[in-house]
C-alpha cells in the first residue's frame, strides 16, 4: 500500500504557494506517497497546478473561525482515507485539532499553542537552523535531525495553453506578439507594503510607450488603486484587479513578460511561474519569504528602519518606498533578456 499523507494547508497565498516545495519534497522521497492537502476553497486552483497533490480537500472554516463541530464532522469524514501520516503547516491549536479528532496514527508539526497532547510527533523550531519558511515546511517532511537537501526542490506550476486561451477570452484580452507587464500592486498585509500607485504609473506609462501591454492584478479591494494606475496611462493599461478569478490570474500571468510586485502572493504565483520579477520590498524582509526563482530581481533600500514588518510606517515617512524610484525599477527590468513572444501554441 502506497502510504497516504494529510497535510494541513496555509491560509495565505504566497504559502500555500510554498508549500509545494514540502509536497515535492515527499514525492522526491518516495515517488508513490499520495498527497492530499486540507485547504480553504480559494487555494484549489493553485493546488490543482500542483501535480504532486493528489486531492484536495475543502476547510470550509475561514481563517480564525474555531468551529468546533464543522471541524469534528470534517474529521470523521477523513478517517475513511486512512492517513498514515499528517503535517500541519500552520502553528494554531484548531489546524492540528482535526487530525487528532480523524485519528491519524503519526501527527507531525511545530510546537505552538498548547499542541503537545494533539501532535504526537511534536517539533521545536530552530529559528537559526531554518531561516525560511520553505525550510520550516520542508523541515516537517523529514525525520527529525535530518538534514534538508542540498538543492531545494521549489515551486512551479503547471500552465495548460487551453486554459490560457479561455482566461484571454474571458476577459476580451487578444493574444498578439506584444510584450506584456503585469504590474501588481496590492498587498494583503498593509499599506505599508505598497510601493506608491503613481510608481507603478510611471513604469507603466514608460512600456506603454516602447510598444507593450499593461496588466493590472489584485484583489477586489485592489481594484480602486489599479484603476487610479489605469487612468494615470490614458486608460491604455487593463484593470484586471477584481475581475479575475485565481486560476485566471495564473494563466493570465503566465503570460507575461516581466512582472512587478510588491511582497505579495502574486509575487509568489509569478515566481512559481518561472516569470521574470521584480519584488519590491520595504517593511517586509527577503530573508524569509523571498521569490522562490532564480530570475527574480529583489528591489530594497536596505534603511536602518528595515524591515519594521508593520502595516503602517510607524515614522510616517515611508521612506523604504518612497524612496525607492521608478527610474530603479526600469534600470532592472532592462537587465532582462529580450522579451520573447507569448503567443500561445498548441501541445503537441
Amino acid at each position: 500500500m502506497n502510504k497516504k499523507i494529510l497535510i494541513v494547508g496555509p491560509a495565505w497565498v504566497g504559502d500555500m504557494v510554498m508549500a509545494q516545495c514540502l509536497f515535492k519534497l515527499l514525492k522526491q522521497r518516495d515517488p508513490h506517497v499520495v498527497i492530499d492537502v486540507l485547504a480553504p476553497a480559494w487555494s484549489l486552483p493553485l493546488l490543482a497546478r500542483m501535480p504532486e497533490v493528489s486531492n484536495a480537500i475543502v476547510m470550509s472554516l475561514g481563517h480564525g473561525q474555531l468551529g468546533l463541530y464543522e471541524r469534528y464532522r470534517l474529521a470523521k469524514r477523513l478517517r475513511e482515507n486512512k492517513y498514515d501520516q499528517a503535517i500541519v503547516l500552520p502553528n494554531s491549536f484548531k489546524s492540528a485539532l482535526v487530525l487528532w479528532w480523524a485519528r491519524i496514527p503519526v501527527r507531525t508539526g511545530w510546537r505552538g499553542e498548547m499542541r503537545y497532547f494533539i501532535l504526537n510527533d511534536i517539533r521545536h523550531l530552530d529559528k537559526k537552523r531554518y531561516p525560511l519558511m520553505i525550510e520550516r515546511f520542508m523541515a516537517l517532511g523529514l525525520n527529525k535531525n535530518e538534514k534538508l537537501p542540498e538543492v531545494y526542490p521549489l515551486p512551479d506550476l503547471n500552465i495548460s495553453p487551453v486554459s490560457q486561451r479561455i482566461a484571454l477570452s474571458n476577459h476580451q484580452l487578444i493574444n498578439p506578439v506584444k510584450p506584456v507587464l503585469a504590474l501588481c500592486p496590492g498587498a494583503e498585509f498593509g499599506p505599508a507594503k505598497q510601493w506608491p500607485e503613481n510608481y507603478y504609473a510611471d513604469v507603466a506609462n514608460v512600456k506603454l510607450e516602447e510598444g507593450w501591454d499593461v496588466w493590472i492584478f489584485g484583489s477586489p479591494k485592489d481594484h480602486p488603486v489599479a484603476e487610479r494606475i489605469r487612468e494615470a496611462t490614458g486608460e491604455r493599461a487593463v484593470n484586471l484587479a477584481g475581475k479575475t478569478k485565481l486560476e485566471e490570474a495564473v494563466d493570465l500571468l503566465s503570460l507575461a513578460n516581466v512582472i512587478v510586485s510588491n511582497d505579495s502572493g502574486l509575487m509568489h504565483i509569478g515566481a512559481a511561474l518561472h516569470k521574470p520579477l521584480i519584488a519590491v520590498y520595504g517593511p517586509t524582509s527577503a530573508s524569509f519569504t523571498p521569490p522562490l526563482y532564480k530570475n527574480a530581481k529583489v528591489l530594497s533600500l536596505k534603511l536602518d528602519c528595515q524591515p519594521c514588518f508593520q502595516r503602517t510606517c510607524p515614522l510616517q515617512h515611508h521612506r523604504c518606498m518612497q524612496e525607492l524610484k521608478p527610474a530603479i525599477v526600469l534600470a532592472t527590468m532592462s537587465s532582462f533578456e529580450a522579451p520573447q513572444s507569448r503567443v500561445i501554441h498548441d501541445e503537441s
